[in-house]
Formats: structure tokens, C-alpha cells, sequence
């Protein structure tokens, strides 16, 4: 399409493409967006790589060989493993929660009646508000003092006034993934919304002339049929949950003490105390059991891109 654009404009002798830009090669247009991996992506990778093994010398400032010292100390630090606990932790609830209301709030509003495309619409809207700005807006509904959450909580004799939802060791790390769920649960929904219309109706017509229940048609029908959507789904939210920094940064910082402090958001605080060659470790450990959980996951639910 290319070459043939350029012969015609040619023979008009209005304008010539460059011969690199005129072929068939793909190359020209990758480009772009080859260098922007490399800057961006590669370089940032490597960049850490070689930083986890290195250490900044206290005499002359600057970054020494160190060998496996670094990731030695990573693996032998407790706050490092009490950060991956609650990570794991963290993304495991907030995932069955997602996974639960989103497949119900998806099955409710799979249906052509009035008013379900505007509601289907209004599910984007959590979606769009930064991270950073929800954190801000459940810290404050959550707030011991004002906080309608925590006012509601309390009248409903279901929380005791003395103990507010982000200072408590009990309910500290369940506060921040109410935010997290009531932000990322649309995102399930949608998904499990455009499986769900993408079924085939002749199975549950038959499983309905054959006498089958909702509940049986759901279990035999829907979600064999749904397993590989479901199996996306919940990659793609879990490395997202794996990452959680957001919210604790905003609404607890860590605390009460360490309970709520994951293992992005640990990295990040070395960061900040400008050790960088621990933070970039401690960050590529997040990356390799991000890697090794997917690569995992992938072969069991056998997922093909």
C-alpha cells in the first residue's frame, strides 16, 4: 500500500516518500516504539540489574562491586518477608473479593432491559479517578473523627469508636483494600460483561428445555465457558495487586508500625532513604515473583496470547 501510494504521488509530482519509508519493510515503523522499550524499559532493567550488585562506598561515594551482598542482606532481612507476607496477603483477598462481586454484578447486568446500558456505562467511572485520589477519599471517609464510613460503622455498633479503621492492627490492612475493591471490582465486571455477551445462547436454550436450573446452567455452562476470560482477569489483576503502592502510601503509610507495609511500598521507602542499590534490589525481587508467579499460572490455566 505504501509503495503503490508512493508511485502515484510520484507520477502526479506533487510528493516522494523516502525509499526507506516507501517499502514493504516494517521495520521504519517499528522504530519508535523499539527505541521507546529500549530507553524506557530495557535500560531501566539493566540499569537495576546492575545496581543490585553494586554498594556505595562511604569513603569515596561511589558505587562499589559488592557481589550477592545485597540480595544476601534481602534474603536475610525479616521486615523484607514480613512485606511479602502482607502482599501476598493483600493480593489474595482483594482478588477473591473482585473476583466474586464482579462475576455477580456482571451476571446482573447481563441483560438488554432499560436503563442496564446507562449502568453498564456509570461502571468505567471508578476506573478513571487516579489511585492516589481514591487513597485520599477512603482515608477521609475513614477518618476517626468525621469519617461517614467509620460514623456508619459505629452506629451500627459493628466498630468501637476507640478504634479507628487505619490506626488498628485489626483493620488496618482491610480498610485500604476497600478502596482497592470498590476502584477495581468495575474492571472485573466489564471483563466478565463482555464474556458473558459473547456466549453462545443455543447451550442454555437447551440446558432450559432439558429442565436445567440458573444455578446448574451457571455452574455447567457459564463458567466452563468463561474459564479463560476469568483466567486473564485474574492475571491481570494480580500483578496489578502485587505492585500495590497507591493506597498505602496515601492512607496509612506502612503503619500501624510495618502491618501494612508490602514490598513496592518497602522498596520505595529505601528509595527515599537513598540506598539505592537495596532498592533496586528489593524491586527486582518483586519483578521475579511477579514472573515466576504468571509464568505459573499461565501453564496451569494453559492461557495462550
Amino acid at each position: 500500500m505504501a509503495t503503490a501510494l508512493a508511485q502515484r504521488q510520484a507520477g502526479g509530482g506533487v510528493f516522494r516518500l523516502p525509499r526507506w519509508l516507501a517499502g514493504d519493510h516494517p521495520f521504519p515503523w517499528l522504530a519508535p516504539l523499539t527505541a521507546m522499550l529500549l530507553a524506557f524499559g530495557v535500560y531501566p532493567l539493566l540499569y537495576a540489574v546492575w545496581l543490585s550488585f553494586q554498594e556505595r562506598s562511604r569513603v569515596t561515594r561511589q558505587f562499589e562491586f559488592a557481589g550477592v551482598r545485597q540480595w544476601a542482606t534481602a534474603l536475610a532481612d525479616d521486615r523484607m518477608w514480613g512485606a511479602l507476607q502482607t502482599t501476598v496477603v493483600y493480593t489474595l483477598a482483594c482478588l477473591a473479593i473482585q473476583l466474586v462481586l464482579g462475576m455477580a454484578v456482571a451476571l446482573l447486568l447481563d441483560a438488554d432491559r432499560r436503563g442496564y446500558g446507562l449502568l453498564r456505562a456509570l461502571m468505567t467511572l471508578p476506573l478513571v479517578v487516579p489511585p492516589a485520589v481514591t487513597g485520599m477519599m477512603f482515608l477521609l471517609m475513614q477518618d476517626a473523627q468525621f469519617g461517614v464510613l467509620t460514623y456508619g460503622l459505629v452506629q451500627a455498633g459493628l466498630l468501637d469508636p476507640t478504634q479507628p479503621l487505619l490506626g488498628a492492627s485489626s483493620t488496618a490492612l482491610a480498610a485500604i483494600m476497600l478502596a482497592d475493591v470498590w476502584q477495581w471490582t468495575p474492571f472485573m465486571v466489564l471483563i466478565f460483561l463482555a464474556g458473558l455477551r459473547a456466549l453462545p445462547k443455543e447451550p442454555f436454550e437447551a440446558a432450559a428445555i432439558d429442565g436445567a436450573s440458573p444455578v446448574q446452567a451457571f455452574r455447567y455452562l457459564t463458567l466452563p465457558m468463561l474459564s479463560r476470560v476469568i483466567a486473564v482477569a485474574v492475571l491481570i489483576r494480580s500483578i496489578d495487586l502485587f505492585r500495590i503502592y497507591d493506597y498505602v502510601y496515601v492512607m496509612t503509610g506502612g503503619g500501624p508500625g510495618t502491618l501494612t507495609e508490602t514490598l513496592s511500598f518497602y522498596a520505595g521507602r529505601i528509595f527515599t532513604l537513598a540506598n539505592f542499590p537495596y532498592a533496586a534490589t528489593l524491586s527486582l525481587i518483586v519483578l521475579l515473583v511477579l514472573n515466576a508467579a504468571a509464568m505459573l499460572f499461565i501453564r496451569l490455566t494453559r492461557i495462550r496470547f
